[in-house]
């Protein structure tokens, strides 16, 4: 504790030099750091991050910050609670409008974990409603049907099909489970897990309050559960929400109560302490998020109560980056769970960071990053005590001998055969044949086991089969990158448009003009201004490079999308700057992204019967790849529907995935109709059932490579960008603001889809909605726009 901080009063100095003394706190002492502010907060930050540190070290990990890379497998949203905040769960009605099965089928699962293990994928989180057999006939039904005798039942069948097919460690999270349903899952899960969230008996017995209603969320029931998995030897993961309304005597209480179970079991292998976060569409819509102030004093009496080998476990994408180091500052030293492949298909509307991101954030703020499994590093080297004789080759598969942590080489694990191995067809659809069936099974397992000759065949259905084929490929959007839909709040600036004098032309506009059109989008709340567009020979390619200096000068915070590899190559050749060159003077001027516009479709024969004036190919692929190498992240195109032959489409399609092989600089793909043609794959087959065929097979082709698949509204309309969204579609790209000053200096000027239009439009599919960045991060939260 500094000198400096000479407020600490009293009652915080005595229990922070309890705690370091190794003696138990009080409920009333734990209250009294629950309720710590200002010095006296502080004095809990530094005491809480030197007992996490000391606890690394005596690890044998000092400094280091864990992570476990799943998959999110939602194996039913059925449950048979109520809870006020909860977007996770569907009744059966609403799964039927949304096409949605009530449980995922085998080959559904493998099809995900297959993709997640190639992106190098250790966990497979299974994560479902309470118990829905007990309020839901139909999912009673289906588990008869399938023969299976409960809910649990069907969790144990599926985590032993993971293993077995794929060495993939499952981790078990199916709420209230009994003595029995530990001992049948634990041959099968190397970790499993339920928050209590809290003791407050309040919020669970007085109407109105969110656990009323809820017979799972019975505080007595968890305490039972958490007792159970210790009986059981289950490591085991629980935690606390903060800011549903429980009290501040209400998180002691379950501080205590869960230090007193690891006490006697010592199977707690992490506490989490999550803060809530409001969501559209509950009951809790308009209640104000954790307030962050009484969040870090919980996370840091967490780690206080528990001491220095307790692993402090806080969800990154429920925080602003900004947070991230309050929150290690607090005492926190694990992540918990990321998916490079899957959404948090809890909190839809925040995805997870970046793990690069993650790994670079961590380290800025003094720590190293290190993958670890589900099952945390202690118990893993203790397996003899903790991981079921049958799971212990599984788990050492995986596992760093030595610390315990995940290996960072190769690892000896088999891959799933085929899809519909399980005895069950993943997707099935009247008049469509099994051949078919088959097929899409295997694309959406393994996007690169279909051959050309597939993929021809599935850009070429009609009827029932496209049918088939564009839900398999809502699924894998359902089941990957999850529900929400996404827009970026944006204008465009066409830089064709700049002129030295200024004009009555509304389309052009002068140097002295930008940081005006800038300021102006930046006041109608946008995030980003796309450039693009060659400028005239008479102009200083250098004008390039200004333009975006201005923005930047007007508006620092501002995302500058720009410029399409035509462009970046008449900055390189006549500006002598060479390409690379060209690329570092942008990134010095401010340019964050790039457009990947400038070619049609990847083919040189398709490129010189229709736009001779595009990109050599070869000259298009090169600048990609370096605008990527130098950092940029960019769009990637497909503009069809002319003179393109269905092979060649996909080899497009199998190029970015090439491309984002080597780079990983694709942020989405977007699949364009070219303005003027209406030429079809099949002859006779609707404008819209082209569409359907060409963003369903888009969405499987890219799948586990470019992870947005962006509907453009401009050239559909909302109608069918709807049914497109339904289609294996997850964003509807920009909302083109024309704003005020110079408004038709954009090339789409004239069209505007606002954010509430959009969530006007995810609510009609029955879906969640989010404002987004370029870069589909979310905004700083001084940009968020009302949605209403």
């Amino acid at each position: 504790m500094t000198q400096a901080r000479t407020r600490v009063t009293e009652a915080v100095r005595e229990t922070l030099q309890t705690a370091v003394a190794g003696d138990d706190l009080t409920a009333h002492q734990v209250e009294t750091l629950l309720r710590a502010g200002g010095d006296d907060l502080d004095a809990l930050l530094d005491a809480a991050g030197e007992l996490r540190d000391r606890g690394l070290a005596e690890a044998g990990r000092s400094g280091i910050i864990t992570y476990s890379r799943k998959v999110f497998v939602p194996l039913t949203t059925l449950c048979r609670d109520r809870c006020h905040y909860c977007v996770f769960v569907d009744t059966p009605g609403q799964l039927q409008k949304l096409h949605k099965p009530l449980f995922m089928s085998p080959d559904q699962v493998l099809s995900v974990v297959a993709q997640g293990q190639a992106m190098g994928c250790k966990e497979v989180l299974l994560t479902l409603g309470d118990n829905p057999e007990d309020r839901w006939p139909q999912a009673r039904q289906w588990l008869d049907e399938h023969g299976h005798a409960s809910t649990i039942d069907y969790v144990a069948a599926t985590a032993a099909m993971i293993i077995e097919r794929t060495g993939l460690l499952p981790h078990a999270n199916p709420g209230v489970i009994t003595a029995e349903g530990f001992a049948r899952l634990r041959p099968v899960a190397p970790s499993m897990g339920m928050m209590l969230e809290t003791t407050s008996r309040q919020l669970f017995e007085t109407p109105g309050q969110v656990h009323h209603g809820s017979p799972d969320k019975d505080p007595a029931l968890r305490l039972q559960v958490i007792e159970d998995a210790g009986r059981a030897g289950v490591p085991f993961t629980t935690g606390l929400l903060i800011g549903i309304g429980e009290t501040v005597a209400d998180r002691a209480e379950s501080l205590l109560a869960l230090r007193e179970l690891h006490r006697r079991y010592g199977h707690i292998q992490e506490v989490i302490i999550q803060n809530f976060r409001a969501k559209p569409r509950t009951a809790m819509r308009d209640v104000a998020d954790a307030e962050f102030g009484s969040y870090l004093a919980a996370v840091a009496t967490a780690r206080i109560v528990f001491g220095p080998a307790m692993r402090i476990q806080v969800p990154p994408n429920l925080s602003d980056p900004a947070e991230l180091g309050l929150l290690l500052r607090a005492g926190a030293d694990d992540w918990g769970g990321v998916s490079p492949l899957t959404a948090d298909h809890v909190n839809p509307e925040r995805p997870w960071p970046h793990l690069d991101e993650l790994g670079a954030r961590t380290s800025a703020l003094g720590f190293t990053l290190r993958e670890r499994l589900t099952a945390q590093p202690e118990y893993v080297l203790d397996a003899a005590r903790w991981i079921d004789p049958g799971l212990r080759p599984a788990v050492a598969a995986l596992a760093d001998p030595q610390t315990g942590l995940a290996r960072t080489g190769p690892t000896d694990r088999p891959r799933p055969d085929r899809p519909g191995a399980t005895g069950t067809v993943a997707w099935t659809g009247n008049g469509a044949s099994e051949e078919l069936a088959d097929l899409l099974g295997r694309a959406a397992a393994d996007p690169t086991a279909p051959s050309d000759a597939d993929w021809v065949r599935l850009l070429q259905t009609e009827g029932e089969e496209l049918q088939l084929l564009t839900e398999t490929a809502d699924d894998v959007r359902r089941y990957t990158v999850g529900e929400a839909i996404s827009m970026v709040v944006n204008r465009n600036l066409t830089s064709t448009g700049l002129t030295s004098d200024s004009s009555m032309d509304p389309s052009s506009f002068t140097l002295d003009q930008v940081g005006e059109i800038a300021a102006d989008a930046w006041q109608l709340g946008a995030t980003e201004i796309c450039v693009q567009g060659l400028l005239g020979a008479e102009r200083d390619p250098l004008d390039y490079l200004r333009i975006v200096e201005a923005i930047k000068q007007a508006t620092p915070r501002m995302h500058v999308h720009a410029y399409r590899p035509a462009d970046v190559a008449d900055l390189a050749a006549r500006g002598g700057l060479g390409l690379d060159g060209a690329l570092q003077a942008m990134r010095e001027a401010g340019v964050n992204t790039v457009p990947g516009t400038g070619v049609k479709v990847l083919s040189e024969r398709v490129r010189q019967a229709i736009a001779p004036g595009d990109c050599a190919i070869a000259d298009w692929t090169t600048s990609i790849i370096a605008a990527h190498r130098a950092g940029f992240g960019s769009t990637s195109v497909l503009f069809y529907g002319h003179v393109e032959e269905a092979a060649e489409r996909v080899a497009h399609l199998r190029e970015l995935r090439r491309i984002q092989a080597l780079t990983g600089g694709f942020n989405e793909f977007v699949p364009i109709p070219l303005p003027g043609h209406r030429s079809s794959l099949v002859s006779g087959r609707s404008e819209l059932d082209e569409h359907r065929a060409m963003v369903a097979v888009s969405r499987l082709l890219l799948s586990g490579a470019i992870s947005h698949i962006q509907i453009p509204w401009t050239r559909l309309g909302a109608e069918q960008s709807a049914v497109l969204l339904g289609s294996g579609g997850d964003d509807l790209g920009g909302t083109l603001l024309d704003g005020r000053v110079r408004p038709r200096a954009g090339i789409e000027y004239g069209h505007e889809f606002p954010l509430a239009r959009g969530a006007q439009l995810a609510a009609r599919l029955m879906r969640p909605f989010r404002q987004r960045t370029t870069d589909y991060r979310e905004p700083d939260p001084d940009r968020k726009l009302p949605l209403r």
